[in-house]
């Protein structure tokens, strides 16, 4: 069967162990991305004060430059925790990295939710702090991968997109959990309140959602792309080597994919919202209202990106995405310094048109870009890296900028030129990977990318 009759084939029934595995990524995803949204959120709020109360002495900015910085720091740590996942995961399967990163993330977050403050211990607080917010990034390293290729690897070919949609939409739909969290919180409870105690519920919390992550993917099965390869004894018993040696192109490529939407979506995460409160005046209410609605609309539009990519390729579907940030990343900030509730809730949403065409494909963009004996090492280290190049210190840079000039567009050059970059670095994918045998690198190894091939 040709390669377009597998794109364009209809009629597959979704099976009852392809339905188990789309819930377990999804679910999965979703609580891990919790974790790591209201960290980034009590970044924006709280952490300042908090826990780097001697810099707020000095200058109340700086210590939320400090709060901002310490959400980038476990991005650092993604690339370690992508190589050990990766290892483990190209040599004893996708199902066993997914339960270990669920452990780190979900017991750092619980434990964050239990941490002294300054006032109570002194340095040890931010030192540990920092810590927790390394193994929830050495934990982050691993999951997207797994979850991604879980998903991808089970899908008939013409449904890659769709199948590799749900571990994307477990951002925004972490990103809604998260911020309607901390909307609750706010609503219900006194400012003082909220910085003595109510910050840490949505913390403690993540015990009850681990839980339930736990006994849902349980119950998958492994990758039937893995367990061919094992039957082969294909497996690499160095994929990082490999990878480096004959695939160093397109992790370069990946992480630089990454980048743009990485950097755009933190800003969707918590730094509007905080940029709304600190900046223009309004009430953290109204600003966790418009991220609502950023988070609507980017669940809808992943979920368009992931399935539309099957039908008019995924090189397409990400540039039309890039397209849209780099028309939009200034323009929107004239919107949100209006200070209208309306206003900044549209100029979010429509950003979100364009992140979600950018990371709706991701999962089966990636996987059609690497063969199977190191495929989770390469997916998740050049995501991984494209964090670090893009989200990892976005809010950071954001607030630098915004510090320095006084002027709120200029971050959106900052964005927009990222997304120049991304815009690149993805229509150097060659297209026909599409639908390319994950199982079988006989059919990569007979595709020429551009003067040579794409494995060696």
């Amino acid at each position: 069967m040709t390669q377009q009759a597998y794109l364009s084939r209809e009629g597959h029934s979704v099976t009852r162990e392809e339905k188990r595995v789309l819930a377990g990524t999804l679910v999965g995803t979703t609580i891990e991305w919790y974790d790591f949204f209201i960290y980034a959120q009590a970044a924006g709020f709280v952490l300042a004060v908090l826990y780097f109360e001697p810099l707020g002495a000095e200058s109340e900015t700086l210590a939320q430059i400090v709060a901002w910085a310490s959400v980038g720091i476990s991005f650092l740590f993604r690339p370690l925790g992508a190589v050990l996942a990766g290892w483990l995961g190209d040599q004893f399967g996708r199902k066993l990295v997914l339960f270990i990163t669920l452990t780190g993330m979900g017991g750092a977050t619980v434990l964050i939710g239990l941490l002294p403050t300054y006032a109570a211990w002194g340095l040890a607080a931010p030192i540990l702090l920092i810590v927790l917010r390394i193994i929830q990034g050495l934990s982050a390293g691993g999951e997207w991968g797994g979850a991604a290729l879980l998903a991808v690897e089970h899908a008939p070919r013409h449904k890659r997109g769709l199948f590799g949609m749900f571990p994307q939409i477990g951002v925004p739909l972490g990103m809604l959990l998260a911020t309607g969290f901390m909307f609750g919180l706010n609503a219900v409870l006194t400012e003082e309140q909220f910085l003595e105690w109510g910050w840490r519920v949505p913390f403690l919390f993540s015990f009850v959602l681990i839980l339930i992550a736990f006994f849902i993917r349980w119950k998958v099965e492994e990758s039937p792309v893995f367990k061919e390869m094992k039957e082969r004894k294909k497996e690499s018993s160095a994929p990082l080597k490999e990878l480096v040696t004959t695939h160093k192109k397109y992790t370069f490529l990946a992480a630089l994919i990454f980048a743009a939407n990485n950097a755009a979506g933190y800003l969707v995460i918590a730094f509007f919202a905080a940029y709304g409160a600190a900046e223009l005046g309004m009430s953290r209410t109204e600003t966790l209202i418009a991220s609502l609605i950023g988070g609507v609309g980017w669940f809808i539009f992943t979920m368009l990106g992931g399935w539309i990519s099957d039908r008019i390729g995924r090189v397409r579907t990400f540039q039309i995405g890039y397209a849209i940030i780099i028309v939009w990343a200034v323009p929107m900030w004239f919107l949100l310094d209006t200070a209208s509730l309306p206003l900044f809730a549209l100029a979010i949403f429509v950003l979100t048109i364009g992140l979600g065409p950018s990371y709706g494909p991701q999962s089966a963009l990636y996987a059609e870009m690497f063969p199977v004996s190191i495929r989770f090492s390469g997916v998740s280290i050049g995501y991984a890296l494209g964090s670090i190049i893009g989200g990892a210190f976005a809010a950071t840079i954001a607030q630098a900028i915004l510090d320095t000039t006084g002027q709120s567009w200029l971050i959106g050059v900052y964005i927009g030129g990222l997304a120049v970059m991304s815009f690149i670095a993805v229509s150097m994918v060659p297209k026909n990977l599409q639908g390319i045998d994950l199982q079988d690198d006989g059919e990569r190894e007979e595709l020429r990318l551009g003067d040579k091939q794409m494995v060696h």
